[in-house]
């Protein structure tokens, strides 16, 4: 098989055995990316070709002595563009931050780097992580590797149609209301939201401070148990990561469920679903049963609520994160100002796009003087309803499935007129975030359109063991995650 369509733990394992080199993994995906990059556009900033090559090559001298190891160690891994990079440029997907070389890594690059990775580029996003499909991107749209027609999903589009098309062996990406989870169910690949606070956020471009999440899109559980090994646990740069041991992910691949109690939520099946993604789900559902695993009806009647939550939430934290983006510090600068409140003003409308500008004026709006207790302090109190509801079902079950998505992956250009069809894209994922909790999106069907259907593996906080268990048994029992993208 090509080096390219390999799992990430099928190309360590070559190259831990020295059947093939770093430099052999390099031009592999270099090649691919030559070929196939242009029809996707998965990638802001490609990694130099001379540099990544040169480094495959000193790591290759340096273990031709003495062959050892890690688990990363040159292995070509994409990271979505709102993951600071030292001296690698990380846009965000916004002209505001277009030149931007951060001088600094997030906690994740560093630990990345510490296994010996090769970065092999910055993914594209909707602007600010800001949408559901990557068409907000100042840098144009990503397309679906299974249809160049269709959108990838987002924000996190650009990681999950590069692990889809075989343009890295496995990405990074962040989720604040779905987005490594839904960009994941239409590329048919597995996103991974761990618990907030279990990955640092630190050196992650903040959108929503209370609801964004570090995660992992990969081609199978497998990888996604290593990776989140990896970039998991507590860090001193970061006040709200979690002072938790991280388990050995890798101990919780069992190709079974017994003992394992699953909730089904109604409120996930009604009014919206596509019957085809409903289908496949329910499908799903049995071959957990034939899994050993107990199923029940639970009930989280507040999910009805979660969409005006997120918007009130999300938006009031975007208003506050954006605000220092002014002209002044670093980024984009409006150019033939007029005084000072002129250049904030310009730079800020010509540094943001649409998108980013409606959120602004949503949070600014739910924050603002006499407005702050109708709109963002109720949108609080919801979201702590939302949370107990959580947890009360978890006293009755050990995990929770979902679709992902209601629909498949929606055409290009299909939606961005009409916010509020976008936003109901992530009315699956967006309560996970309020809540806090992990979850893992993985591929269970193909639609008669030949697009993927995901679903959806909710936990309780910090078990994402558990998760990882129930998404890898069902695996190994079907076929859907050895389906690719024909390009």
């Amino acid at each position: 098989m090509a080096l390219h369509r390999l799992t990430l733990s099928e190309l360590q394992t070559q190259f831990t055995q020295g059947k093939i080199s770093a430099t052999e993994i390099v031009r592999a995906f270099l090649k691919r990316l030559q070929f196939v990059e242009p029809k996707i556009k998965a990638y802001i900033t490609p990694a130099p070709k001379e540099s990544v090559l040169a480094e495959a090559e000193v790591l290759d001298r340096q273990l031709r002595g003495w062959r050892k190891t890690m688990p990363l160690m040159g292995m070509p891994i994409a990271i979505k563009d709102n993951i600071c990079t030292d001296g690698v440029k990380t846009t965000c997907g916004s002209r505001m931050l277009e030149n931007f070389i951060p001088p600094y890594d997030a906690t994740v690059i560093t630990r990345l780097k510490a296994q010996q990775y090769f970065h092999i580029g910055k993914t594209n996003l909707d602007e600010f992580a800001m949408g559901s499909s990557t068409e907000n991107s100042a840098f144009g749209p990503t397309r679906n590797p299974w249809n160049l027609a269709h959108i990838p999903g987002g924000s996190s589009g650009g990681s999950a149609a590069a692990v889809a098309a075989d343009l890295c062996v496995a990405a990074l990406g962040s989720d604040t209301g779905g987005s490594i989870r839904q960009p994941a169910a239409c590329c048919g690949v597995v996103g991974l939201k761990p618990t907030y606070g279990r990955v640092s956020r630190y050196g992650l471009v903040a959108f929503a401070s209370s609801l964004d999440q570090i995660g992992t899109i990969t081609k199978d559980v497998r990888d996604a148990a290593a990776l989140l090994k990896i970039i998991a646990g507590q860090d001193a740069l970061d006040s709200t990561s979690a002072d938790i041991e991280v388990p050995d992910y890798m101990k919780a691949l069992k190709e079974n469920m017994r003992g394992m109690k699953v909730g089904i939520p109604q409120e996930f099946f009604g009014e919206g679903l596509d019957p085809e993604v409903a289908q496949a789900v329910l499908e799903a559902i049995e071959a957990m049963k034939s899994l050993k695993a107990e199923v029940k009806e639970i009930a989280l009647p507040s999910t009805q609520y979660a969409i005006a939550t997120y918007y009130l939430i999300a938006t009031a934290e975007a208003s506050s994160n954006l605000a220092r983006y002014d002209g002044v510090r670093y980024g984009f600068r409006a150019a033939k100002e007029k005084g000072l409140l002129e250049m904030y003003m310009k730079t800020r409308q010509e540094g943001f796009g649409a998108e980013v500008k409606r959120r602004i004026m949503l949070g600014t709006y739910a924050l603002s003087a006499g407005y702050y207790e109708a709109y963002y302090g109720k949108a609080q109190s919801v979201r702590t309803l939302i949370r107990r509801e959580f947890d009360e079902a978890f006293k009755e079950v050990d995990v929770i499935v979902t679709p992902t998505m209601p629909t498949t992956a929606f055409k290009l250009g299909e939606k961005i007129q009409d916010p509020l069809q976008m936003y109901l894209s992530d009315i699956f994922t967006i309560s996970i975030n309020l809540a806090g909790v992990p979850a893992i999106s993985v591929p269970c069907g193909i639609s008669s359109g030949k697009l993927p259907i995901g679903l959806q593996i909710i936990g309780r906080p910090f078990e994402e063991e558990k998760i990882i268990r129930a998404a890898y048994a069902y695996e190994q029992a079907t076929d859907w995650h050895k389906k690719r993208p024909v390009l």
